[in-house]
């Protein structure tokens, strides 16, 4: 179920977010209802010059970004009587989170491609950064396992190995963002007077911010080596940094940002300890509002930011994610050539009353969370001659429904709070058998929203409080509306026997990859 755009979305004013992705960057316009009335899209190009490695080119990326705001702000005008660029009243910025890159805050040129979240070129430097103590030696301050996937030992490589940017970003020459920075500075100005800012959201994810003080910590920045003058000012999730004039907008208030993830749990309207939402693409990321402390995880979780609205205290929310489910999917399809099309899975998986006693654990490239275990591989369980692919197909599905289950799980043990109801978004929702199993396993309602884009939906919505656009987080709580619900319809004992059978195939999984020293 996705909102079509017509004209009959009426008037404004409106409120616009730019969604700077991992593939691609977008800019999608809201009415007053979080109704979507213009999209503008475009990809840029994913660069792998060695196994690991993943780069962006931070200046095609800006092209993309100020070429989809001009090309939502004319789509509006051809849809909408009357519409001006005036009738947007602020722009808000969400984004692809970790993603790294340095830039010369005289010239506003890249010094080097972005490294990607996804890139894993800093494994053997965070080894090396966690001395004695592995993994967890930044954790109690940020939240936050010593990982590649963070921000805070790519600036280290990115320092270690461009010719003489060491000297420079010591000089304050050069300037740190992830990609919410990189787009807030340029909309508001680049070398012109830009806004070097971040939200708390994204500095969370550095490994460089205290996460109970929400200040760059100096003791850690000194112990990877990130010289302090490159970093952003800390700012909350929901103000006015600036004011833009990129892409036909004059003067328009650049008012929210948020990592994507914190900006889907931020449209899903989970304003109330408890409240989670899962989004299911090429994997899954789950986040819990835990309310105004952030909870420590030992249960193999991240904690995080997440959001901040203007003075008010930060309220925090437990991750965790999911390496593979809907890649599982596409991985029918392409290797195995088991289906034709995603959407056959679910005809093929409903065609059995069950998975025939199969479990398929597909820890393609090691386990997440709960487990963070690089050493486990894929593996299908408990075959017999009675298995057909159809019980396969059913294995698949209920692989992400398990997976997101055990981190349900974890977030109970670390919180004792349990997730009440699941908010769903991202592709595989349209998929109602995954989506009744889901609620199956967790116990618990699984709701979809209408507007599925709820990423955009967040920042804009975060853009809108700090205007005044919006009033308060109760008038958005009355914006969201339910789409499709599932409620729970197994049986307890059939449930828990299933879980353990589950649990047994996730063991058979690790230790697969003897490591390599």
């Amino acid at each position: 179920m996705t909102d079509t755009p017509t004209s009959s979305h009426g008037t404004g004013p409106f409120i616009a977010a730019i969604d700077q992705g991992t593939t691609s960057s977008r800019c999608i316009i809201f009415d007053r209802d979080g109704r979507i009335v213009a999209v503008d899209q475009k990809e840029h190009e994913q660069i792998f010059p060695k196994p690991g490695w993943v780069e962006h080119d931070a200046a095609e990326i800006w092209t993309n970004v100020q070429e989809v705001v001009a090309g939502a702000i004319s789509k509006a005008g051809q849809d909408i009587a009357g519409f001006t660029p005036a009738d947007v009243k602020a722009i808000g910025i969400t984004n692809q989170r970790e993603t790294t890159m340095l830039w010369d805050k005289n010239t506003g040129e890249p010094v080097y491609h972005a490294l990607v979240w996804q890139d894993t070129r800093t494994d053997a430097l965070c080894r090396e950064l966690g001395r004695n103590v592995g993994q967890d030696r930044f954790r109690r301050q940020t939240g936050l396992p010593l990982a590649s996937y963070f921000a805070g030992p790519k600036i280290r490589w990115l320092l270690d190995n461009v010719d003489g940017l060491q000297a420079r970003a010591e000089a304050g020459d050069i300037l740190f963002g992830t990609m919410d920075s990189w787009v807030i500075w340029n909309l508001t100005g680049g070398v012109n007077g830009g806004k070097h800012v971040t939200d708390v959201t994204n500095a969370s994810r550095t490994l460089l911010m205290d996460l109970k003080k929400l200040q760059w910590d100096a003791k850690i920045c000194e112990s990877i080596g990130v010289p302090m003058a490159v970093l952003p000012e800390i700012r909350s999730s929901s103000e006015v940094y600036g004011t833009t004039d990129v892409g036909g907008l004059s003067g328009v208030p650049v008012a929210s940002a948020l990592g994507d993830q914190q900006a889907a749990l931020f449209g899903q309207c989970c304003f109330s300890v408890g409240e989670a939402k899962s989004t299911y693409g090429t994997g899954t990321f789950m986040l819990m509002n835990t309310g105004e402390t952030p909870v420590n995880s030992y249960a193999g979780l991240i904690t995080t930011v997440g959001y901040r609205i203007g003075d008010a205290k930060p309220v925090y929310a437990l991750e965790g994610s999911i390496a593979v489910t809907g890649s599982l999917v596409q991985w029918m399809r392409d290797q195995m050539g088991l289906i034709g099309t995603a959407p056959e899975i679910e005809t093929l998986a409903s065609s059995v009353e069950d998975n025939g006693g199969a479990y398929f654990v597909p820890a393609f490239s090691g386990l997440f969370a709960p487990h963070w275990r690089s050493d486990a591989r894929g593996v299908i369980a408990g075959l017999t001659r009675y298995v057909t692919k159809a019980h396969i197909a059913r294995a698949v599905l209920e692989a992400t429904a398990w997976q997101t289950r055990e981190i349900a799980d974890a977030m109970f043990k670390d919180s004792n709070t349990e997730v009440t109801t699941l908010k769903v978004d991202g592709g595989m929702t349209s998929n109602n058998l995954l989506m009744q199993t889901l609620s199956d396993f967790l116990d618990v309602p699984v709701v979809r929203p209408m507007v599925a884009e709820t990423t955009a939906l967040g920042a804009a919505y975060a853009a809108g409080l700090a205007i005044g656009f919006w009033p308060d987080t109760e008038t958005l709580r009355a914006n969201w509306k339910r789409a499709a619900e599932w409620t729970p319809q197994m049986d307890a004992g059939e449930r828990d026997k299933e879980y353990k059978q589950w649990l047994k195939a996730v063991q058979a999984s690790m230790g697969w990859i003897e490591e390599e020293h």
